[in-house]
């Protein structure tokens, strides 16, 4: 890891901290301003005019969703998108979210795939997994586990995984063909991916990204639907598709992201 990804990465686990921090620190009639703040901030994600870029955080997920859970993991919702609607989750299954924060997708997956499935959640960062054990408790929820991990080294075994779900979290990685690599590794045969992720129209460079928002506000590192879908194959995936949902700044936009592995793939690329 270069001097730079290394400070990217700190950046990212410092700036997810305060958010877990802040929501473990308020009361109750604090955690509504928490969760409008979304994944970016005015100091973090501003866009080409200087206005804080939307399409972030709770308002995303319907208010049945919300009211299976706790404030405190409500607020702590920081992504761009539902991947439960796209995961298409059934009972007995086994799912794993990348970069779990607070916990909400992977409590809300522990109650669609229910006793008989099994719900995991990977973050790097204690503050957030702090959050996350307390969020299942309040909730009720007993076939969850969170685990501290980076998203590019997975503490999982090989084809332990029916479906790999990611909240906003991929474009924060300085690794990300290392993320798909592991997305990959996890997934037993037959098995899919169901990602929200910003992702950038084929148009923008890498610069263009940079201007539209910072890194750890979502934006200045995420991939092109062209980048996507190659890093994709390379990893070993079919049936990709990268859809856009809603513009978060000027040519970035909120994706769905499917892909599955192949059926009769060994269970190690």
């Amino acid at each position: 890891m270069t001097e730079r990804e290394s400070a990217l990465v700190e950046q990212v686990r410092a700036h997810y901290a305060a958010a877990a921090t802040a929501v473990i620190g308020a009361g109750e009639g604090q955690l509504t301003a928490l969760e409008d703040a979304g994944c970016c901030s005015p100091a973090s994600c501003s866009g080409l005019d200087g206005e804080v870029t939307t399409g972030f955080g709770s308002a995303l997920y319907s208010s049945e969703d919300q009211g299976e859970l706790p404030a405190q993991a409500v607020a702590a919702s920081l992504g761009c998108g539902n991947p439960l609607v796209v995961a298409e989750l059934t009972v007995g299954e086994r799912v794993l979210d990348l970069g779990s924060g607070g916990g909400i997708d992977v409590l809300l997956s522990a109650r669609r795939v229910g006793p008989t499935g099994f719900a995991y959640g990977v973050d790097m960062t204690d503050e957030m997994l702090e959050l996350a054990r307390a969020n299942a408790v309040r909730a009720g929820v007993g076939n969850v586990e969170f685990l501290k991990g980076r998203i590019e080294a997975v503490p999982l075994p090989d084809a332990s995984i029916d479906v790999v779900i990611s909240n906003c979290v991929i474009n924060l990685s300085v690794d990300k063909s290392a993320v798909l690599a592991e997305m990959q590794r996890v997934l037993a045969p037959g098995g899919r991916i169901g990602v929200s992720d910003v992702v950038a129209d084929d148009s923008l460079s890498a610069s263009d990204r940079a201007e539209r928002g910072s890194y750890v506000g979502c934006v200045a590192g995420a991939l092109s639907r062209s980048e996507y879908l190659a890093g994709l194959a390379a990893a070993g995936f079919v049936d990709a598709s990268v859809t856009f949902t809603h513009e978060v700044a000027p040519g970035m936009h909120s994706a769905i992201i499917r892909a599955a592995k192949p059926a009769n793939a060994s269970t190690r690329q």
